[in-house]
């Protein structure tokens, strides 16, 4: 197994003392001068098999790869979801309640799709909870360093939200054309803040974060 191969061996453990799933999470976004912040989260219990060859944190892979291992994962975890807060949110509250409220919307989508989210464990990425204290009741969160890169529940999360935010922005340059959103994906690119310097701030912009 290569360096930045994942393994199961954090969720086996979660596993072995008592979570009837582990709920991989991973945010993207999080960084962007434009665009949602969005929160993956892919659920993996003891039944799981052996998941697509290749998969592993998205900032790993190439935009090809990940659009051709994203069904393959989705295909191995079904019970996959992905929440956004939009750049209003993010202006209003802060990135960090934002990416809670987030975090927050993708449990519910689980919990909906027949998750027992209360018996799981949320395995988050980063060193730092920032979805307990967004919830009224909460699951177990643990957090881990590096979960995105060791962790293979991590990394398919971080693979589904990456897609799917992508998506979201390359579709936004229909709307807001001139931003270089199919390549920049909202990021601040030199490009990007000289289309705002020219054309100015849309709403997909994070308007406090260009001042």
């Amino acid at each position: 197994m290569a360096v930045s191969d994942p393994h199961s061996e954090v969720e086996s453990e979660l596993f072995n003392a008592g979570a009837r799933a582990v709920i991989g999470c991973d945010e993207v976004g999080r960084g962007a001068i434009a665009g949602p912040v969005g929160v993956g989260m892919t659920a993996m219990t003891p039944a799981h098999g052996v998941w697509p060859v290749g998969l592993r944190d998205s900032k790993m892979l190439s935009q090809k790869r990940r659009e051709l291992l994203e069904p393959l994962t989705l295909e191995w975890a079904p019970l996959s979801a992905v929440g956004y807060a939009d750049a209003t949110e993010i202006d209003a509250i802060g990135i960090t309640a934002a990416l809670g409220l987030a975090g927050k919307r993708a449990l519910i989508q689980l919990h909906e799709a027949g998750l027992d989210v209360m018996s799981s464990v949320v395995l988050l990425d980063g060193s730092t909870d920032w979805l307990s204290g967004a919830l009224t009741v909460a699951p177990r969160v643990q957090t881990r360093v590096k979960a995105d890169r060791d962790c293979v529940s991590v990394a398919a999360a971080s693979v589904v939200a990456k897609v799917h935010r992508d998506r979201l922005m390359i579709e936004a340059d229909g709307e807001y054309p001139g931003y270089g959103w199919p390549s920049n994906k909202g990021y601040g690119s030199a490009a990007h803040f000289e289309a705002v310097r020219s054309l100015g701030a849309t709403e997909l912009h994070r308007h406090t974060w260009l001042r």
